[in-house]
């Protein structure tokens, strides 16, 4: 059985060949760092941005009730700017904050009960316009 030889790999680090250019290895770094760089730069301008609301029953149901709007065709969509009507959507999401209203029955305070009893209102009834 012969016996195995250990020993050790020399790699050459240098940015640059004996002619003086940019070694290929150290382009697909650079071209790599400015990727990385490039995907950081998104996250900056989230951190940038307007600070969300506060986490309250409230901003629940006004969340809920933009969808609603949005599926309404009431408002544009923020993405495309285009107004779309989805009747089956604005259905479902007016009838989960009915479900939420049933839920929460005793259990909230008085602001908080009108402005879920408004938001309903308001949006059954332009449902009903829009199904017409």
């Amino acid at each position: 059985m012969a016996e195995e030889e250990k020993g050790f790999v020399i790699k050459d680090r240098r940015s640059f060949d004996e002619k003086g250019e940019l070694k290929e290895e150290k382009k697909k770094e650079d071209a790599a760092k400015e990727r990385k760089q490039e995907s950081r730069e998104p996250q900056k301008e989230e951190r940038q941005r307007a600070p969300l609301p506060e986490v309250n029953f409230n901003s629940l149901i006004f969340s809920l009730s933009s969808s609603a709007l949005l599926h309404l065709g009431e408002i544009a969509d923020p993405q495309t700017g285009q107004k779309k009507k989805d009747l089956a959507l604005a259905k479902h999401t007016i009838d989960t904050i009915a479900m939420l209203e049933e839920k929460t029955r005793g259990n909230l305070d008085e602001e908080e009960k009108r402005f879920l009893a408004s938001i309903l209102t308001d949006l059954r009834l332009r449902f009903v316009k829009a199904a017409k």
